[in-house]
């Protein structure tokens, strides 16, 4: 019959690489439309274990363990970039659909291969240095092939702020580790954006309102999102037109998260991308049509793509644990938090907290963005992620 899948209620297997929050979360949708899932993660304890109907603990590095799990599933997607993408491609080769692409995947594990593929696909990004060696630094900066200030990225494993130095002197290079990098020029840029583009293999298109994004100084990790972005329309366009062209580039299949850069020119800069549901894209749980787990769903099935409008202007707060404490988490203030209005916390199910580790986020839904940004703060000052163990 037009219209019928073989998705929902039947032995069709969805496989999930890496079974943290993301996938937590993507498996809200996948309970909601009765898909069955399978999940590899290395973690015995992964926040993902307890909604899939089969959970596999193993590396998602290694080749063998990756190809075993995705031999049986139908259709195999990612939450996290660093899995074996050799297996991929292979298991690719063998009739397994896999999205993203594995060869998409394989240029954006590797900081220095997405920066050049920007270069080459026209695609504005900020200048930057490619070493194969740290250590080869010192010796650009003598022979003036590269100055101070600049970004020092790791080309491979950053992530949630790891693995990124802003250099500003000599002595900022004490301590790195001595592996393949980038050293990117120091953008002066007014804000920063994100915007999720979803794309299917039919084609078909969309993206979610431009986001901006507030960090925290000493984490380098995002502490607030709020939707929209408070920036004039144009500017919101022509980001918009900027991740579509990088989607294109890539031949995305699932969604893309897009990280960019606002200068007070006005230009728009590509920082970097992640092809799965994002941090940044959160807001979509209580504010758009459509979340953005759904829509990778929608994706990655080739089904229609749905409504990304926002039905309510939102805030996300990002929940990280506290500086000072390590050990089994205790969440203070939960409370607090839930008699304000419009407030909604996502508990990721992680047990051991640690400084600045990802433990949930809330997000703040408001008729207006100015009032639901107020509110952020206050969920801020009365939330804690602490244990009862301090480091010492």
């Amino acid at each position: 019959m037009p219209g019928t899948t073989p998705y929902f209620s039947t032995d069709f297997t969805l496989g999930i690489l890496g079974g943290g929050q993301l996938g937590k979360m993507l498996l809200y949708q996948t309970r909601k439309w009765d898909i069955a899932t399978k999940v590899l993660d290395p973690s015995a304890a992964a926040p993902a274990r307890l909604a899939c109907n089969t959970f596999v603990e193993g590396d998602l590095m290694d080749y063998d363990t990756v190809m075993a799990f995705g031999r049986d599933v139908d259709v195999l997607t990612i939450e996290i970039e660093n899995v074996n993408v050799s297996a991929l491609e292979d298991l690719e080769e063998q009739g397994v659909r896999v999205y993203p692409p594995p060869g998409m995947l394989r240029t954006i594990q590797n900081k220095a291969s997405q920066k050049l593929f920007y270069t080459d696909k026209g695609i504005p990004t900020a200048p930057f240095n490619r070493f194969a060696y740290t250590s080869e630094i010192r010796d650009s900066l003598s022979n003036g092939g590269l100055s101070f200030p600049f970004v020092w990225k790791s080309a491979r494993f950053g992530y949630d702020g790891q693995g990124v130095k802003v250099v500003r002197g000599s002595k900022d290079l004490e301590g790195l580790p001595n592996v393949e990098c980038i050293a990117e020029h120091l953008v002066d840029f007014t804000t920063e954006l994100a915007v999720i583009v979803a794309r299917n293999p039919g084609g078909e298109v969309t993206t979610y309102p431009v986001v901006e994004m507030e960090f925290h100084p000493e984490a380098n990790q995002v502490e607030y999102v709020l939707c929209p972005a408070r920036i004039p329309d144009h500017l919101a366009q022509k980001a918009r037109e900027t991740a579509l062209k990088a989607a294109s580039a890539y031949g995305a299949v699932g969604l893309l998260a897009v990280e960019l850069f606002l200068t007070p020119e006005g230009d728009i800069l590509v920082n970097e991308v992640a092809p799965r549901p994002h941090n940044s894209g959160h807001f979509s749980l209580e504010g758009s049509y459509t979340d953005q787990f759904e829509q990778h769903l929608r994706a990655i099935l080739d089904l229609p793509l749905g409504k990304t409008d926002n039905k309510v202007a939102t805030v996300m707060v990002n929940l990280v644990g506290e500086e000072g404490y390590r050990g089994p988490v205790r969440y203070d203030g939960i409370g607090d938090i839930l008699a304000m209005p419009g407030v909604s916390p996502h508990i990721y199910g992680k047990r051991e907290t640690r400084p600045f580790r990802k433990m949930g986020h809330v997000t703040i839904a408001d008729a207006s963005l100015e009032k639901a940004r107020e509110t952020a703060a206050l969920v801020k000052s009365r939330i804690r992620v602490q244990s009862n163990t301090e480091e010492k």
